[in-house]
């Protein structure tokens, strides 16, 4: 599990990939939060977006679907940066309040049920609108949305 997971704003990859020894800057926008997994919030959040379901996802659906993509691709020093998906930017970009309050109340039962006292205290609900509102950015600018974690 991530201790320190930032979602940020980036031109493109190779602005991305540039952060991942010491993480975005404050010159980039950001939202941050702690003790979860990115690449499995990241998957999570474009599942309940393409195949909405008012229960939370079997833990092999999650398992099965396309997971983000490593900016570089991963090493083993325990530090990640994924872009999130194209489509999931433009879902989270376009999604209303009542969506993102469904997704985030999804994602907290599952996290709920895999990690009960162990789970984040970040405000998750907080923390998708945050990246709902970076999403407008890239949108709009045509830049990426990446997460770096550690």
């Amino acid at each position: 599990m991530a201790h320190d997971i930032v979602f940020f704003l980036a031109a493109d990859d190779e602005t991305a990939a540039a952060t991942r020894l010491r993480g975005p800057s404050e010159a980039f926008a950001s939202v941050t939060c702690r003790f979860i997994e990115p690449d499995s919030a990241i998957a999570e959040w474009d599942m309940y977006f393409e195949a909405p379901s008012a229960e939370a996802p079997p833990l092999e659906q999650l398992l099965g679907w396309a997971w983000p993509q490593g900016v570089p691709a991963p090493l083993n020093d325990g530090v990640e940066v994924f872009a999130l998906p194209k489509r999931l930017t433009r879902a989270l970009a376009n999604a209303s309040s009542t969506e993102l309050e469904e997704v985030a109340g999804r994602w907290t039962t599952r996290l709920w049920s895999e990690d009960g006292n162990d789970m984040t205290d970040d405000d998750l609900l907080a923390v998708l609108r945050g990246v709902a509102r970076l999403a407008v950015s890239a949108v709009n600018t045509g830049g990426g949305l990446y997460s770096w974690s550690f």
